[in-house]
């Protein structure tokens, strides 16, 4: 702390015995040593105190960037889920149209199939289903309900 050597500290003692007394001076150099041990004690508390406010300042910080880190994450994840499930509906509304063109187009040739079969047979018209009429059509594919 101080650079105080050996020979100054010898001279200290001796103006101290002159001035003090012999009588005086161990009374006087306990109570010395007992205030400088208590100063010693509150510099290292504080010492401490001050160490550990800057931990607590360093583990807030950290917190904070964990916390924001932690947001980030969820909020591309949450874009990412929405841009999977926009992608999985507009695929879905492609298949559903699709189908709707191939059932107008199957329905339109089975009903030509039926006329050209109930003209060759002599039937009236409508009396015989044909098999893709009777069988029900799945409007999406397997598993999109789920998402």
């Amino acid at each position: 702390m101080f650079d105080i050597a050996f020979s100054e500290i010898a001279l200290i003692a001796v103006v101290a015995l002159v001035v003090i007394g012999p009588e005086r001076l161990p009374k006087v150099a306990r109570t010395l040593g007992h205030l400088v041990g208590r100063l010693q004690r509150y510099v290292n508390d504080v010492k401490a105190d001050i160490n550990r406010e800057i931990e607590l300042d360093e583990l807030r910080k950290l917190k904070n960037e964990v916390q924001s880190a932690a947001q980030d994450i969820e909020r591309s994840v949450s874009e990412a889920a929405s841009e999977v499930e926009s992608g999985v509906r507009s695929v879905e509304t492609q298949l559903t149209a699709v189908e709707a063109e191939a059932m107008s187009g199957r329905a339109a040739g089975a009903d030509q199939a039926a006329q050209h079969t109930e003209m060759a047979s002599g039937d009236t018209p409508g009396h015989a289903p044909t098999p893709d009429a009777e069988a029900p059509r799945q409007s999406t594919l397997p598993g999109l309900e789920r998402i």
